[in-house]
């Protein structure tokens, strides 16, 4: 079962584009936004990443950090965010372990593919408690990036117009 709104988010660890570990210890005192997406390169992975790409200034200015999760190895996310342009941390799930915390394997996505995972979107506060969980049925449908964003306003107590 995916992880709920209210729950303690779980700790993770996993390295970034730049082979650099990342915790979620390293958010403690902002908000995080957690996309996880099935793999990178593909048409629905790409179209979210860039949105959030072209709507980081707007998550920064709530003191919210954005943060892409996927089971690709390091060198494919570097080439991804080289490609699109991605102006934030991009963190290699390879093992599946975070996936796994989070309750969002799927099994069976395209190809034969198994094990990537579900796309999903999360908003954890500065304490790390989970005040927004979606977690998408269907590969093919995005985040609703309207109540990602009213969820991270209510985090920093902000109504953006």
């Amino acid at each position: 079962m995916p992880i709920q709104v209210g729950e303690k988010a779980p700790n993770f660890t996993l390295y970034n584009t730049q082979k650099k570990p990342i915790s979620l210890a390293d958010f403690k005192g902002s908000t995080l936004v957690l996309h996880f997406f099935p793999q990178a390169f593909t048409g629905v992975c790409t179209q979210q990443m860039c949105t959030m790409r072209d709507d980081l200034a707007y998550y920064n200015d709530l003191n919210a950090k954005v943060v892409g999760i996927s089971v690709d190895s390091v060198f494919t996310l570097a080439k991804f965010k080289e490609f699109e342009s991605i102006n934030f941390d991009l963190l290699s799930d390879f093992n599946k372990t975070v996936i796994a915390d989070y309750g969002i394997v799927l099994e069976e996505f395209v190809f034969g593919m198994k094990g990537v995972s579900r796309r999903a979107a999360f908003v954890i506060d500065a304490e790390g408690v989970v005040r927004y969980a979606e977690v998408l049925a269907s590969a093919g449908d995005l985040p609703n990036f309207d109540a990602l964003r009213a969820a991270v306003e209510t985090c920093n107590g902000t109504i953006m117009a």
